[in-house]
């Protein structure tokens, strides 16, 4: 496993990480949570993601749960704020009140005495963003956090934050979790690279696979027991595209080509980015993860002229 710095502060994180969204508390029992986590730290895995409101704060208890036995100083701990997880109005949003209830609140899930990253889960346009990094940098200075950052902020909003944090001397944002992954591409690439670039902003991001569609496994149908077939997960199959799977067929016999996996492609493609600290992964079975954590070995293989045609398959480069 290699390990990256989130952007320029001093923590490293594994560039391959774990994440409980979808599976944790919908998908795995403690047990298997267990396996998972563990599994993952003895392939060298030391950043675990989670939210508070994933499946309704049971991600976060099962995940404390998961973790016990682990050494607590190995592991890096992420969860999010801002969805509504609390009856009121001030039961969602980024306000002072519902920050600190709800870190508290994970702190009890997770059965934990600090979070390492706190991310701000969206962007929220009824709380002042002074308010917002004068509340992180409070529980920073109270030891509940470590770091804080965003999660699908844009580059102007994460540029006020910062900027408010340097003209009150307070600790700025050091993260910023987005989506991205081949379909998802824009939001990165365009506008939210060249603020990572210039404020050492460290990358998180989600959704590596496209929900599944980049492993291949809906290239001939949706296979009974995925997560597209979850009425749930419905909204999955709204990607399932002929266009997209037609995408993803070139893609798996390219990936074929090189001796790799579909999914080992797409997230070693991420992984090209400077930009990008770690790629969080979400895995339901053991030789997913397994085969998921390839993908850094897949990395080298990935020439000028593979990115080449990559790109002729994908057709869809951002343009300013």
């Amino acid at each position: 496993m290699h390990y990256r710095r989130l952007g320029r502060s001093g923590i490293k994180i594994s560039e391959i990480s774990y994440g409980a969204w979808v599976t944790f508390g919908n998908q795995l029992s403690v047990e298997e949570a267990r396996e998972l986590i563990h599994a993952a730290y003895d392939h060298g895995i030391n950043f675990f993601d989670n939210a508070d409101v994933y499946a309704r704060g049971q991600a976060e208890i099962i995940m404390g749960k998961a973790i016990e036995g682990l050494p607590r100083e190995a592991l890096v701990l992420s969860t999010k704020v801002f969805w509504p997880t609390m009856p009121g109005p001030n039961g969602r949003g980024l306000s002072r009140k519902h920050i600190t209830e709800s870190i508290h609140a994970s702190l009890r899930r997770l059965n934990t005495d600090y979070v390492d990253i706190y991310y701000c889960h969206r962007f929220d346009p009824d709380t002042p963003v002074e308010e917002v990094v004068y509340t992180m940098n409070t529980l920073i200075q109270q030891g509940k956090i470590l770091y804080w950052g965003t999660s699908e902020w844009t580059g102007a909003q994460i540029t006020e934050a910062i900027g408010i944090a340097r003209q009150y001397s307070l600790i700025p944002p050091v993260v910023e979790q987005p989506q991205y992954n081949m379909f998802h591409r824009r939001q990165v690439e365009i506008d939210l690279a060249p603020v990572a670039q210039k404020f050492g902003i460290g990358l998180t991001t989600w959704s590596p696979l496209y929900s599944g569609v980049l492993t291949g496994k809906y290239n001939d149908g949706i296979p009974e027991g995925s997560r597209a077939s979850l009425e749930s997960m419905a909204w999955i199959r709204d990607r399932i595209t002929p266009e997209a799977i037609a995408r993803v067929r070139q893609l798996s016999a390219l990936a074929a080509d090189l001796g790799i996996t579909t999914a080992q492609l797409a997230i070693a493609w991420l992984l090209r980015r400077k930009e990008v600290s770690s790629v969080i992964t979400g895995a339901s079975k053991l030789p997913q993860l397994e085969k998921n954590l390839g993908a850094a070995e897949a990395l080298p293989k990935l020439t000028d002229n593979v990115l080449e045609q990559i790109e002729t398959i994908l057709d869809n480069a951002p343009e300013d």
